[in-house]
């Protein structure tokens, strides 16, 4: 695929210079192109010829930068990047630092009570110079599958990349308003959230090229707890579409799509301390409507649809498979279908291989429905017309299994198809193809995890070595004891960076000048959130040790048993006299 010719092209390396009162952008990648001059009082912004004079005794700061994030209260800007890998020969990096500067000069002047809130603003923004996985190209859209991308008008291939970009799919559209609306396209930077993983391999002497890239939506965007279900326009939490590439030496290129997203009806968790809150179901009827609206766009998307729920039919999670049910009895026909897999019941913690059961149950819609196959000269030799899409309750460490094994089945499909592989060839027969796929799955389920829950995916031994073993089983209970407290301790704040950052939740001058007052509980004044998990997670820690060590001798039970009822007693104590820790006013 040839690149496009860009009317404005991008700004790949830049100077910063910090004057007291602007910020000076100068290209200096070659570019023979005007400075960019941000206010540091209200980040407004003009085009300017060259670095304004200054006083050798007064000299401004002056670094290396490699991207214009966004712009709005505060500058954006991408500190440190990694080449990642190519994506359509292309280079993708990722974003390893971004640096948050301040365009508010104005609140040193401030009342103090306006100064304090603006310092917790800067606070909660500061969070996104931890965001995880973020992902861009100054070359290449990668918000869009190449089977979109290929569909694309010659005309809309010449725009730049931000306006070829999926709203959905581009993390940074709310930050870069500013910059679209002053019109300086060559800082217009698209990024992904998301992974990006490839491997090279070769099999009977053709050079194949794997790539795996995941686009988070943006339009439901958050953590584990504080973000599930649909809202009333349809969009789900932790919905991402997953893309396989193969590339041959020879040219022809072959792609799948999968996509995963929240089970589509308006429900919660409310975080209070325990492991693992109620699921409680809102609005029974915008529900339903909430289902019908999200299959009506991924038809529009993606065409027909494969809904593969993976959650328990009994238990916590079957209040959820029942109401799922029942919404989806009024989306399933001739475009969408609906399959239940209980994947605790039959797989169990270990057996995994009944998987094999789920995927000859949606065979003969994956090879109808069939994938993207480009010849060597770039010409359409064949399209995918429908996506499976798949769940659990987080659409993470279940769904990662799950998807790993639809991918691996597929490519082994793509690959006799293209003549690498005999008619019965499978991967398992090719060790380093077999061990790289294993990898690449295995990392795109960490990457997911991370963002999402704050730890990597569970269950990721067996995507990793095709097995589970005891070290994996520990290291998912570390991981399990990680989310507790993330989700609980941490996420929150976590959650209302995201919300500032996409521009659903926009301070107002009222909000800044009359801030909400509330009142502290006496509870607050001798407890301590940190010193309680720090209590939990070393209470539960021995206990594992204790466990361990039992095989050997036995009387390792009663202290087991011990430090478990440590863990329980300062939980339930922070759970009944402390909910307002975990449970403060969101923004």
């Amino acid at each position: 695929m040839e690149k496009s010719d860009h009317v404005d092209r991008l700004y790949n390396r830049m100077r910063l210079w910090e004057f007291p009162d602007q910020y000076v952008v100068e290209p200096s990648d070659g570019s023979a192109a005007p400075f960019l001059s941000i206010s540091r009082c209200d980040g407004s912004m003009k085009l300017i010829d060259g670095v304004p004079g200054f006083n050798s005794l007064h000299a401004p700061q002056v670094m290396t930068f490699f991207g214009v994030v966004g712009i709005r209260s505060y500058l954006f800007l991408i500190t440190e990047r990694e080449f990642v890998g190519y994506h359509l020969g292309f280079p993708i990096f990722k974003i390893v630092s971004l640096k948050v500067f301040p365009c508010n000069n104005t609140i040193k002047d401030a009342p103090v009570e306006q100064r304090k809130l603006e310092s917790e603003f800067s606070q909660i923004l500061n969070e996104a110079e931890f965001t995880h996985g973020l992902f861009f190209s100054y070359d290449v859209n990668i918000t869009l599958s190449i089977q979109r991308l290929h569909a694309l008008g010659d005309e809309t291939k010449l725009l730049p990349l931000w306006q070829q970009a999926d709203p959905q799919f581009l993390w940074n559209h709310y930050m870069l308003e500013g910059l679209i609306d002053n019109k300086v396209n060559p800082y217009i930077l698209p990024v992904v959230q998301g992974s990006f993983q490839c491997f090279q391999s070769t099999v009977h002497g053709y050079i194949i090229n794997v790539e795996l890239i995941a686009r988070r939506c943006t339009r439901r965007t958050g953590t584990r707890m504080w973000r599930r279900g649909a809202d009333c326009d349809g969009f789900v939490a932790n919905f991402l579409e997953t893309e396989q590439i193969i590339q041959l030496n020879g040219g022809q290129t072959a792609t799948f799509v999968q996509v995963r997203g929240s089970i589509p009806l308006i429900w919660e968790q409310v975080v209070d301390l325990t492991y693992n809150p109620k699921f409680k179901i809102m609005k029974v009827k915008e529900s339903h409507q909430a289902t019908e609206r999200h299959f009506l766009d991924l038809r529009k998307k993606y065409g027909r649809i494969f809904a593969v729920d993976l959650i328990n039919k009994h238990g916590r999670e079957g209040v959820l498979h029942e109401k799922y049910v029942s919404a989806m009895q009024h989306v399933i026909g001739d475009d969408v279908r609906y399959l239940h897999f209980d994947f605790h019941k039959i797989c169990g913690d270990t057996d995994f291989g009944c998987l094999s059961i789920l995927y000859h149950q949606i065979e003969a819609f994956l090879l109808k429905n069939r994938y993207l196959l480009l010849n060597e000269r770039g010409e359409k030799l064949d399209q995918q017309l429908g996506v499976v899409r798949t769940n659990c309750i987080d659409c993470l460490d279940r769904t990662n299994v799950t998807q790993s094994l639809i991918a691996r089945k597929m490519l082994e499909s793509q690959l006799r198809r293209l003549g690498v592989f005999n008619a019965k060839e499978t991967i398992s027969r090719h060790p380093d193809l077999d061990t790289r796929c294993k990898i690449l799955w295995a990392n795109h389920g960490d990457d997911i995890s991370i963002q999402y829950s704050g730890t990597p995916a569970l269950k990721g031994d067996f995507v990793r070595y095709g097995q589970r073993t005891f070290k994996g089983i520990l290291y998912d209970t570390w991981s399990s004891l990680m989310r507790y407290y993330l989700n609980n301790f941490y996420d929150g704040t976590k959650q209302d960076a995201i919300d500032l950052l996409q521009g659903y939740y926009i301070v107002s001058l009222s909000q800044i000048m009359n801030p909400p007052r509330t009142k502290k509980k006496a509870i607050e004044t001798i407890a301590s959130i940190r010193l309680a998990a720090a209590l939990v997670a070393a209470g539960f820690a021995f206990a594992v040790i204790s466990l361990k060590r039992a095989r050997h001798d036995a009387s390792n039970l009663v202290f087991s048993m011990m430090w478990l009822s440590v863990c329980v007693a300062v939980a339930s104590f922070v759970r009944a006299n402390g909910r307002v820790f975990c449970n403060r006013p969101r923004l």
